[in-house]
Formats: C-alpha cells, sequence, structure tokens
C-alpha cells in the first residue's frame, strides 16, 4: 500500500501557532490598551474635599471679592454699579456721624459685655467644678440661655422683661421702686443688651469647666500643704493654668460681640433706637445696605468692620505671649 496522500488544506506544522507567538500578540495587545494607575490617597480626600472647595468659592470667597469690589462703587441694587473710589470710606469717617456713633456703641458693647461674659462664665464654672449632686443636670440647665439667648424668640422676651410691665418693674415695685422701661431710655437700653450677653455664658463656662478639669489635683494639694488658701491658689494656680482657655474664649467673644445683631434689632425694633443708643454696628450696616439699598456703601462699611476685627485679634494674638501660660513653654 502506498503512502497515504496529504489532506488539502493548511499544513499541519501552522495549523495551530506556537506559544512564543501567542505570548507576543497579547502582549503587544497589553502595551496597546491605555494602563490605569490606581488614585493615591490624596487624590481621594480632593475628591471628598470638592464639595466643601466648591462651596467655599461660590459661596464664601466670590461674594467676598464682590464685595471688595463694591466698596469702591455707588450701588443701590436697582441700576449698574458706578465705581467712585474711596469715596465711599471717606464719607464714612468724615461726613456720616451716626456711623461714628454706632462705632461708639458697639466698642462700648465689647468693652463691657465681654469681660463680663468670660468672669461670670468662670465663675460658675468654679463652682460646677465641685462635687455636688446632680451636678450634670446643673450643667445642662446653665447652658440652656447659651442655646436660647441669640434666637429671635428670646430677644422678644427680654423686651418684654425689661418693658414697662416687665418682670424687673414688677419686682422693683414690690420693694417700692417705681418701674420704668428699660429698653426705652437711652441711658439703660444698652445695658440690657450687655447683660443679656452676659447671659449667654454656656459655651464659654462648657470650656471653662473642661479646662478646670485638666488642672492637676496635685497643684491645689501642695498649695494647701504649703498654707495657701483658696484665693492664693486660685490667682497662683487656677488662673495661670486657665489663661489658654482663657485666650480662646476671649477670642470667640470678641468676634461674636462685634457681630452681635439680633438683640439690637428686636429689643429697638430694627430702629437703633431710643436715640441710636442700640446702633450697633451691624445694625446700622443692615439699615444702609437693606433700608436704603446703598449696597456698596454698606460693602465698605462691612471691610472696615473686618479691619477691626482683624486688629483686634492681631492685638490679642501679640499680648497673649506675656500673658497665656502653655505647659510645655521654655519660660
Amino acid at each position: 500500500m502506498g503512502p497515504e496522500p496529504q489532506q488539502s488544506g493548511m499544513p499541519a506544522a501552522f495549523s495551530e501557532a506556537p506559544p512564543a507567538a501567542t505570548a507576543s500578540k497579547s502582549r503587544k495587545r497589553s502595551a496597546t490598551r491605555p494602563h490605569r494607575k490606581p488614585l493615591s490617597e490624596n487624590s481621594w480626600g480632593y475628591i471628598f474635599l470638592l464639595p466643601w472647595i466648591l462651596g467655599m468659592v461660590l459661596f464664601l470667597a466670590g461674594p467676598t471679592l464682590v464685595s471688595l469690589y463694591l466698596s469702591f462703587t455707588n450701588f443701590n441694587m436697582l441700576q449698574p454699579a458706578k465705581w467712585v473710589g474711596a469715596q465711599n470710606y471717606v464719607r464714612l469717617f468724615t461726613q456720616d456721624s451716626r456711623y461714628m456713633t454706632a462705632m461708639q456703641v458697639t466698642f462700648t458693647y465689647v468693652a463691657f459685655a465681654v469681660p463680663l461674659n468670660l468672669a461670670f462664665a468662670l465663675a460658675l464654672a468654679m463652682l460646677l467644678n465641685t462635687k455636688i449632686r446632680g451636678l450634670g443636670l446643673y450643667r445642662a440647665i446653665y447652658y440652656v440661655p447659651s442655646l436660647l439667648g441669640g434666637s429671635v424668640a428670646i430677644a422678644i422676651l427680654w423686651r418684654q422683661v425689661f418693658g414697662f410691665n416687665g418682670i424687673v418693674g414688677q419686682v422693683l415695685a414690690f420693694f417700692g421702686i417705681e418701674g420704668q422701661s428699660w429698653v426705652s431710655s437711652p441711658e439703660q437700653a444698652l445695658w440690657t443688651l450687655i447683660i443679656l450677653h452676659v447671659w449667654q455664658f454656656g459655651s464659654p463656662m462648657i470650656i471653662f469647666l473642661a479646662g478646670l478639669k485638666q488642672i492637676p489635683v496635685e497643684l491645689y494639694e501642695a498649695a494647701a500643704v504649703d498654707g495657701a488658701g483658696p484665693w492664693r491658689r486660685f490667682w497662683m494656680i487656677t488662673l495661670p493654668m486657665l489663661t489658654p482657655v482663657i485666650f480662646f474664649n476671649l477670642i470667640l467673644q470678641i468676634i461674636n460681640s462685634f457681630q452681635a445683631f439680633t438683640p439690637a434689632f428686636i429689643v429697638s425694633g430694627g430702629t437703633g433706637g431710643p436715640l441710636d443708643s442700640t446702633l450697633f454696628y451691624t445694625l446700622y450696616l443692615y439699615l444702609q445696605g437693606f433700608g436704603n439699598f446703598r449696597m456698596g456703601y454698606a460693602s465698605a462699611m462691612g471691610w472696615v468692620l473686618l479691619i477691626i476685627i482683624g486688629v483686634f485679634t492681631a492685638l490679642a494674638f501679640f499680648s497673649s505671649r506675656y500673658w497665656v501660660h502653655y505647659e510645655d513653654s521654655e519660660k
């Protein structure tokens, strides 16, 4: 029998590609395919921060820059802004007597409200730092005014309390003292707002209480052994150890006091009366911007207020090196 005839078609040697050729083709396909590098942790961090960054640019940085431009213009929201240069700033300090009154009222408010608020909060914090029954309940009760003090409802209640037939007038009448409307008196109206600010002692009190918990008890025990009384222990131990907390509360209270608006607006009915005795800076800014539609002028007032708060904050930080004591400091 002769040799079997060869089948037609591709030779057997080329019927299947060798392994080396297959691997070469796969490497070529993988080389042409784009390689995706995984995102780093920093990239994921920026992605998660993107909503906050966009919000800051759109709702904070953007309006801030626009207000800076408007402060150099005459803009009433009805017509296009007209560039006037530094005319708004010049008028603030040379022609607007009511603006200077607002400055005086605000500085008086800050000068008395901030230290009284801090002193009252520290005194209550020291009282709550003692070992008494129901301490948690007392802390919650004392914190309630801080939660409600800035609301419109409490400001309305405050106006009623110091009104002609308010609680204060009724208490004085019980002792034979003729009552009066404290919020309607130019001499006492501002002091009612200062008392309202002092009444909002909850936040600084909680911070002071946390600072008192961090003071080592051994310091007081050693001072007592050396014969130091309570008053001396307060001046030599409590105050120096609390200076970082006092500094923190001081910065917050200064900023919040300069920005106070709601109490003056509610108590005075939005006018700053009587006789501009409660005309806070922010209230006058509101009246100029949304009452008289002088947005350019109001923007200039806002930037001056920003500079004032920045200066006072910088002074507080500069002075802190002389009276704030840190445990890890070299001094």
